[in-house]
């Protein structure tokens, strides 16, 4: 009974936000009280890690790439950029309109990710929020559940992680559901070249997406499904790679 009240409420808020196309400002301020809503629910399943050297790490690349990300903002809206880190197994990432951001530890311990690695995660995730790849979703009549309810995840009990139901029911602008090609192309570009300014090395991007074919491909998590880690993304991040070496300066 509550899970259809759950979807009964999910699809009237749907069909509110599909009436009419919104502006950036509108659709900043509903996705801040969705970020809000999850992050109180991962609170209270007691899944927020502010402490572990995992989450240090993810949060000093963050922190160091928010200014770059800053400057690149041209939507005429400020962006209050925050991130949330999970405890889970999940392989997953995921940014909203207006900056609000998830990173799942799984994602770098399982892989092993380096803070290159995970700078080519934030800086994509990033630019999706940066060019409103939700907002256009949003305003061509697309909404889609926060990562399938940030997977409302059977493949995280799977994985020793269950996250409970984590934000069931919300209702998400945006995150990372499918957007076209030329997004998702543009959203590597603009991605490497904010991590290139921020001191890391792009050329780390094609290694990550071997390490996610590596651990399982597209039937692994909701991320490589919608970010195809395939030959032909590996051929295209190199072809990127030039450009975006050209503002790389190491980070002391």
């Amino acid at each position: 009974m509550m899970k259809s009240l759950r979807k009964l409420t999910a699809l009237s808020f749907v069909a509110v936000l599909v009436a009419g196309c919104a502006s950036s400002a509108e659709i900043n301020r509903q996705s801040a009280s969705q970020y809000a809503q999850v992050v109180r629910q991962a609170q209270a399943k007691h899944l927020v890690d502010n402490t572990s050297a995992t989450s240090v790490r993810i949060k000093n690349v963050f922190n160091r790439m928010v200014p770059y990300a800053t400057a690149e903002n041209h939507t005429g809206e400020r962006f209050n950029w925050e991130i949330t880190v999970v405890k889970s197994n999940e392989l997953n990432a995921w940014a909203m309109p207006g900056g609000k951001m998830m990173f799942y530890t799984g994602l770098v311990e399982r892989l092993k990710l380096t803070d290159d690695e995970i700078a080519v995660v934030m800086g994509h995730e990033m630019a999706h929020s940066l060019r409103e790849h939700g907002k256009a979703s949003h305003n061509m009549g697309v909404a889609t559940s926060i990562l399938g309810a940030v997977a409302e995840i059977g493949a995280s009990a799977a994985l020793g992680a269950d996250t409970g139901g984590l934000a069931s029911g919300t209702v998400d602008l945006m995150t990372n559901k499918p957007f076209s090609r030329s997004n998702e192309s543009e959203a590597d570009e603009i991605g490497l070249i904010l991590m290139a300014k921020s001191g890391y090395n792009p050329q780390a991007a094609p290694g990550l997406w071997k390490k996610m074919q590596a651990a399982g491909g597209s039937n692994v998590a909701t991320i490589f499904s919608t970010h195809p880690s395939d030959e032909s993304r590996q051929e295209n991040l190199q072809r990127l790679l030039p450009e975006a070496m050209k503002y790389y300066k190491p980070r002391k």
